[in-house]
């Protein structure tokens, strides 16, 4: 792919905010909120899985990056929609890496960012056979894009109260097993090369493994420490709708993930909704089809995706209160 990308769009994402503490409180608004549609969100996995494994240097990998292009430009407008492409040199392969980019209400200079990764593993680590081939990454990966994808109907649907950045980042999951300096590729070149210097949005809300059978979202430690107000606020919205039993009040346990790339190279508070847990000797687990072939179309539970996508339009519609001014 090549850059043909207007570049005017960078300027959709200068929206430099003073820091302040009340950039991460939140009440009620009392406005109304759009239905979130699961079915979307379900069929956006399918179409993503149908490439192949999405991973950097194969041909599924350049044939998703145009499908979310299109999407994105669909629901945002073509000139909102950036790629950012980068490549770098992993285990002796050099790889094209991309980024993608997204900006709903871009008239708002108040914004929030919401982020997932869409690459796929390119082995099956924790899998008893075919471990050497690349896993599709339904739920790693797949499930939290999709999420963003029916936000991004929605937004492009329903007038929003605060400016809505969306990034996918690329390369997450590349990293052989223990190797985290090539984990987090994507998020680590936007951090480090921000299409505008000074991008200082409220937040960051990173969607990883949200769709999954038996998921369970406990507080991620890491997230604690960098916006416990809004850990704390979404959470309780879980509970109010009913979903304490997959928002669990209950400290998780500190995940390594984009978030924390995030926050280490810009100050943005980031924090991350995944399905994890701690195991009786305080050993963060992810679910048993995690790197392996089982993460499938076959995992993925609606209900899950439907509570996820709820609490999200709860939070952005409802709960931010505007700022007196920036």
């Amino acid at each position: 792919m090549k850059r043909t990308f207007s570049l005017i769009v960078v300027a959709l994402f200068l929206f430099s905010c003073s820091a302040s503490e009340e950039r991460l409180e939140f009440r009620e608004q009392g406005n109304e909120v759009p239905e979130f549609r699961s079915e979307n969100t379900f069929q956006y996995i399918e179409e993503q899985l149908a490439f192949g494994p999405r991973v950097p240097g194969t041909e599924a990998h350049r044939n998703a990056v145009e499908y979310f292009r299109d999407h994105f430009q669909a629901t945002a407008g073509s000139r909102a929609v950036y790629i950012q492409q980068f490549e770098q040199e992993i285990y002796g392969d050099t790889l094209p890496f991309y980024n993608v980019l997204a900006s709903f209400g871009g008239a708002n200079q108040d914004r929030i960012v919401l982020a997932a990764h869409w690459d796929s593993r390119p082995r099956a680590d924790k899998d008893s056979q075919d471990r050497d081939q690349a896993i599709l990454g339904a739920d790693d990966g797949g499930s939290g894009v999709a999420v963003l994808m029916e936000l991004a109907n929605i937004f492009s649907e329903h007038d929003l109260p605060i400016g809505v950045d969306i990034i996918l980042f690329d390369g997450e999951d590349y990293g052989e097993e223990g190797d985290l300096a090539n984990y987090f590729i994507g998020s680590r070149y936007w951090s480090q090369n921000p299409p505008v210097p000074g991008y200082s949005p409220r937040f960051g809300i990173l969607l990883d493994m949200v769709g999954g059978q038996g998921a369970r979202f406990p507080k991620e430690g890491h997230s604690i420490s960098f916006a416990p107000n809004l850990v704390d606020e979404i959470w309780a919205i879980a509970a109010k709708k009913g979903f304490e039993d997959l928002f669990l009040d209950e400290r998780g346990g500190r995940v390594a993930d984009d978030h924390i790339i995030v926050e280490q190279y810009t100050g943005i508070p980031m924090i991350n909704i995944i399905h994890h847990n701690l195991n009786e000797n305080g050993v963060i687990e992810f679910p048993p089809y995690w790197h392996t072939h089982r993460d499938n179309i076959d995992i993925i539970d609606r209900d899950v995706l439907q509570a996820v996508g709820e609490v999200m339009l709860e939070l952005i519609y409802n709960r931010i209160p505007k700022e007196e001014s920036n």
